[in-house]
């Protein structure tokens, strides 16, 4: 009988427990209420197939979080990473030969994400709580933007892209944190405008904010003709045009709404189309309890072994310059492609990668597709 009482008072003293993380853990946000469109159905242009389940793989060894590729001269491949899953913290940048051999082409103290070459040959980068940044040749590193001109710290860039004229537009998700898993939950459910968009003149050294309240902005890329620039906003579903040129310079409006998955980078093709990438497809669950402050303060509580994950699912589409979609690919397994975050093409193959997975994936364009019955 003593066994049963004692089992019983740790049974209650256990759930006390769980219930004083949950209650302190879901004090930690104030989330905003939203009613998500309902989300498309895999039909159509949307129609599953399995064209990413024939890719090969670059297996990155120890780093983790591809998440946006750029290409010298050369043929050399760079992306930014970092060490584990689940840390964000030390990083380098690799550089990959067109033979597909793999080294640390600089160390860093921090993830970097959104990277291009200017025309001088130095690479622009940003980098995780510290901001947008410059590698030349001889791997110094110059920082050149911590602030944004509304004074708001650049803790977690994201997309970035240069205009002809060298201007560099990129993205950043957060002037309040740097990326942590927990972080990046609390962004989602949270659901507030804690990112921007900006452009800095290398000529003047002046950045210029073109938006200063976006819900996790993410991917970033300019048109053909640089008259408007894309952004990902990755938990609203959608894509923003900002128009940089014309009668509607200096405004903005939706370019593509309630997608059917969490849009993250974009790239531009030859054509003018655009790849977009998506980190996984729409969560029935999460859309569920957006409309429901209580329910988000809940699982935001939760600890964070029973806190729902992503799930894997690979997902790139190709949209038009009139927002249409042009084709999809898919791997509704994720045994293949776990996640098409950054999706970046270049002599025909796409380069995939993501977040937190350990490898690129490369997928011919040359491939046939295979529907899903």
């Amino acid at each position: 009988m003593k066994q049963i009482k004692y089992l019983f008072s740790s049974l209650i003293l256990l759930v006390f427990s769980l219930a004083s993380i949950i209650l302190i853990n879901g004090c930690a946000i104030n989330p905003t209420v939203w009613q998500p469109p309902t989300k498309p159905a895999f039909d159509g242009e949307l129609q599953l197939n399995e064209k990413l389940v024939d890719i090969s793989k670059i297996d990155l060894g120890e780093w983790n979080g591809p998440e946006e590729f750029a290409f010298d001269a050369f043929g050399n491949m760079y992306c930014g990473v970092h060490k584990g899953a689940k840390s964000f913290t030390k990083g380098a940048i690799l550089k990959i030969s067109p033979e597909g051999k793999v080294e640390e082409f600089i160390k860093t103290n921090a993830w970097v994400t959104g990277m291009q070459f200017d025309k001088q040959g130095n690479l622009l980068a940003l980098m995780n709580g510290v901001g947008l940044i410059s590698i030349d040749q001889n791997k110094n590193i110059e920082v050149l933007v911590k602030k944004g001109t509304d004074d708001r710290p650049i803790l977690m860039g994201s997309g970035l892209t240069i205009a002809s004229d060298g201007k560099v537009y990129f993205a950043n998700l957060s002037s309040q944190n740097t990326s942590s898993s927990k972080y990046i939950n609390k962004l989602f459910l949270e659901l507030k405008p804690t990112g921007g968009v900006y452009c800095y003149d290398p000529e003047t050294k002046i950045t210029k904010t073109i938006s200063s309240g976006n819900y996790f902005a993410n991917g970033l890329e300019l048109a053909m003709d640089e008259s408007y620039l894309l952004l990902s906003e990755t938990s609203k579903y959608r894509i923003l045009k900002y128009w940089l040129k014309g009668n509607k310079a200096g405004t903005s409006e939706v370019f593509v709404d309630n997608l059917a998955g969490f849009p993250n980078n974009i790239s531009r093709r030859d054509n003018g189309n655009f790849w977009v990438g998506f980190t996984t497809k729409r969560n029935d669950k999460l859309d569920d309890i957006h409309p429901k402050k209580g329910m988000k303060k809940f699982v935001y509580g939760l600890p964070s072994f029973v806190q729902p994950k992503a799930e894997k699912f690979g997902m790139i589409l190709e949209i038009s310059e009139a927002g249409l979609i042009v084709q999809a690919l898919f791997d509704p397994s994720g045994n293949f492609v776990m996640e098409a975050g950054a999706v970046k093409e270049y002599q025909k193959t796409l380069y995939i990668g993501g977040d937190v997975v350990s490898f690129i994936a490369k997928y011919s364009l040359d491939n046939k597709m295979v529907l899903v019955e």
